[in-house]
């Protein structure tokens, strides 16, 4: 079975690629299936630059100067598990390699500061200005909750929330200079949750950049009815431990 699905994820043919000035492709991160999926995707995109949201400006930088220390600059960003990612380089033939990771001290500075704030003079351009609405407020919240396991009180989540949308925003930012700078197709390496159309990276270009079209791939382990991509590809689910087991365990 998992060696089914895995073969009609990578059998897809090119033309099921859109003609977008952007590519969203999301990922289950620890999942090796969804990363041979998304370097599948870039073979047949030819992309002229790669965002990656695990690199810094300067990691990717030293990445994209030479080749050869792709390996350490990923070591230096503490991502780690480089190997189930090497099939994403090797497949990006002479694309640019860009980063968008905001540094930690930055993401810390969100929960002080505000995401607005700490994005700059751009923040009204990509929404950071405005609060979101209740609704969708509680229900990122929720899934905050949910995604740490319940394990924290749920009023911390709205700084999470913050950090979100910062983190959406920066991707967003760094995926429209590169288009300007080096062309059309850009791809974009991020979790699925940065993936989604509705408030995720696809959102915040739309809104930045209306005239910029984006297409988000989800490669997600089961049907993830409840989030919105242009296109769900299902891989094999990965091998795991039990992520909670560490943060409700007594």
């Amino acid at each position: 079975m998992r060696l089914t699905a895995l073969l009609l994820v990578l059998a897809l043919p090119a033309t099921a690629e859109p003609a977008a000035d952007i590519v969203i492709l999301g990922e289950v991160h620890d999942n090796r299936d969804a990363h041979l999926g998304q370097a599948a995707t870039l073979r047949d995109l030819r992309p002229s630059a790669v965002v990656f949201e695990m690199l810094t400006a300067e990691q990717a930088a030293r990445a994209d100067a030479d080749r050869t220390q792709i390996a350490a600059a990923w070591e230096a960003s503490g991502w780690g598990d480089f190997p189930i990612y090497a099939p994403i380089f090797d497949a990006m033939g002479n694309a640019r390699i860009v980063g968008a990771a905001a540094p930690r001290d930055a993401i810390q500075r969100v929960y002080s500061d505000g995401a607005a704030a700490l994005f700059g003079e751009d923040a009204a351009r990509f929404g950071l200005d405005e609060p979101l609405p209740d609704s969708q407020q509680q229900a990122r919240m929720q899934l905050q909750f949910e995604a740490h396991c319940a394990a924290m009180p749920f009023a911390m989540m709205a700084g999470m929330v913050s950090v979100q949308r910062y983190r959406d925003a920066v991707f967003a930012r760094a995926a429209l200079e590169a288009l300007e700078t080096y062309g059309p197709p850009v791809a974009v390496i991020a979790g699925n949750g940065h993936a989604r159309t509705d408030w995720g990276v696809p959102a915040k270009i739309a809104r930045a950049a209306p005239d910029v079209t984006t297409y988000a791939i989800g490669f997600v382990e089961e049907d993830h009815t409840g989030i919105p991509f242009n296109e769900v590809r299902i891989v094999p689910p990965a091998e795991r431990d039990d992520p909670c087991k560490s943060l409700t365990s007594n």
